[in-house]
């Protein structure tokens, strides 16, 4: 058994976990069963949001451990489903390390075209609209709004750097100086109804959710961290939001 194979590739299945937006619970336990499928009785993960570390001991007793360090991720279920799913295969078929690697090498997630994603962003904040008492102008604006942000997410991205907090600030501040425009043009009839539907794509409430479900499944040190992350997101929404609209105002 080359160990050093299996461990590359429940570490790198764990990433593509994580990556997808796994809570660290089925990251941990899935690359544990993984293992344990594979012959190794004690394996040892430990994951957190950016993170993933494996350690295992050879049957003569060498230990081996491998530590892997995940960029910014966001969520993706149908990538998520897909990697439970090999999960599961692995641990039943248990095939030859080489045929896993060409399996794990072959996941992938569904990929969008520019034009999709940034349609979807227009969309959301056009539904998101009526739910907040907007009436057909608002729900306009909303969309343009939100197309507006997403332009922003896709294509300024070199310009507005990758910093997450400061991404954030910056889309907040467009969707609330986009909407006070659509609106001072009378297009839209609420700067409240049209700005809190646009920001609706930038709030992180998944991120959020799961920081929570971690916490009482026993993660502190993840939950802490994803709620951290929450709470300067949020924080970032509202820095930008003012900042917009203090702009909209002086104009």
């Amino acid at each position: 058994m080359n160990y050093d194979k299996l461990l590359n590739i429940s570490v790198e299945l764990g990433c593509r976990l994580m990556s997808s937006g796994a809570e660290i619970y089925r990251v941990e336990e899935s690359v544990r069963r993984l293992l344990q499928a594979y012959g190794l009785d004690s394996p040892e993960v430990f994951a957190i949001p950016n993170c993933v570390i494996v350690s295992i001991a050879t049957p003569e007793g060498h230990p081996i451990t491998r530590m892997r360090r995940i960029a910014g991720h966001g969520t993706d279920i149908e990538l998520l489903e897909r990697c439970n799913d090999l999960c599961r295969r692995l641990c039943v078929q248990t095939p030859p390390l080489e045929e896993a690697q060409g399996l794990l090498d072959a996941l992938s997630g569904r990929s969008y075209a520019p034009w999709q994603v940034l349609l979807g962003y227009g969309i959301a904040p056009a539904f998101f609209s009526p739910l907040f008492g907007g009436g057909v102008g608002d729900t306009l604006s909303a969309l343009m709004g939100g197309l507006a942000v997403g332009f922003c997410l896709l294509y300024a991205g070199r310009f507005i750097g990758s910093n997450s907090f400061f991404r954030t600030a910056i889309c907040s501040a467009v969707a609330s100086l986009v909407s006070l425009l659509l609106v001072r043009l009378g297009l839209g009839r609420s700067v409240d109804t049209v700005t809190i539907s646009v920001l609706m794509v930038l709030v992180p409430g998944v991120a959020l959710t799961n920081a929570m479900r971690e916490i009482m499944a026993g993660d502190i040190i993840s939950g802490l961290s994803r709620a951290a992350d929450s709470i300067l997101t949020a924080a970032a929404i509202a820095i930008g939001t003012a900042v917009g609209l203090a702009i909209g105002g002086l104009f």
